[in-house]
């Protein structure tokens, strides 16, 4: 049984958490988790991120209805680094975006590479 315990946390207990499209293999966000923010994404299936700035749970969707359920959670090699196959609904990105990773660098200039979605 996996204990969250193993895993290998910052000096402020946490631990990345890398979040990608289960289906197209898509990067949509990275994202802190600590072992309760695991625990309770393992429980629920829902996935639960830990906010820095507010100190506390974040549950993804909870108040956007951009929702994240967890079909598999990865370890790396290193137990540094977490990988979550998720099932995303609507955008994953802050910014109203699917992805946070939308800009793009190239030779020294940014790139925006998509829009925003609609609210449609």
């Amino acid at each position: 049984m996996f204990d969250p315990k193993t895993v290998k946390y910052n000096s402020d207990g946490l631990v990345p958490a890398i979040a990608q499209d289960a289906t197209t293999g898509e990067v949509l966000m990275m994202a802190w988790m600590n072992a309760d923010a695991i625990r309770q994404t393992i429980s629920t299936r829902n996935v639960t991120y830990w906010s820095r700035s507010r100190q506390a749970f974040w549950i993804k969707g909870e108040t956007s209805g951009h929702t994240q359920a967890l079909v598999e959670m990865r370890l790396d090699c290193d137990r540094d680094c977490l990988l979550l196959l998720i099932e995303q609904v609507g955008p994953a990105c802050h910014t109203n975006r699917r992805s946070c990773f939308y800009t793009r660098i190239d030779q020294g200039a940014e790139d925006i590479l998509t829009e925003p979605m609609s609210d449609d």
